[in-house]
C-alpha cells in the first residue's frame, strides 16, 4: 500500500527553521516526482514547492522562493522541506505529495489534481 509520511513540524519563532521530512512506502519512489504544499486556516490549499524525479528541478512560488528548498534523497525513499526566514503567515498544516504521471528529465508538477498520493498532514506553527 502506497504511504507518505510527513515529520518535523512544530511550533517556532518567527526567523526560526524548521525541515520537514516526508518518508515514502508502498511506491517506487525515484520515478515520482514530489510536491509539498500547505493549507492555512481558512485558506485554500497550495503549493510550495515541488522537484522532478531525475535531475533535481526544482520550482517555488515567491511566497518562498529564497527561504524554503525542496531535496530528495531517493535511495532513503524521501524528500526534504527546508525552511528558513519562517514568517507567522507560514503557519499551516504542511503535506507531501507524490505524482506518477511525470516522467520527464526535469518534469515537476504544479497543479494539484495532478498528484496521485497524499500524506497526512504536519503542522508548522510560527509564532510572532
Amino acid at each position: 500500500q502506497e504511504q507518505l509520511v510527513e515529520s518535523g513540524g512544530g511550533l517556532v519563532q518567527a526567523g526560526g527553521s524548521l525541515r520537514l521530512s516526508c518518508t515514502a512506502s508502498g511506491l517506487t519512489f525515484s520515478g515520482y516526482a514530489m510536491g509539498w504544499f500547505r493549507r492555512a486556516p481558512g485558506k485554500e490549499r497550495e503549493l510550495v514547492a515541488a522537484i522532478s524525479w531525475r535531475g533535481g528541478i526544482t520550482y517555488y512560488p515567491d511566497s518562498v522562493k529564497g527561504r524554503f528548498t525542496i531535496s530528495r534523497d531517493n535511495a532513503k525513499n524521501t524528500v526534504y522541506l527546508q525552511m528558513n526566514s519562517l514568517k507567522p503567515e507560514d503557519t499551516a498544516v504542511y503535506y507531501c505529495a507524490a505524482d506518477m504521471d511525470c516522467l520527464g528529465y526535469g518534469c515537476y508538477e504544479v497543479r494539484q489534481y495532478e498528484y496521485d498520493y497524499w500524506g497526512q498532514g504536519t503542522q508548522v506553527t510560527v509564532s510572532s
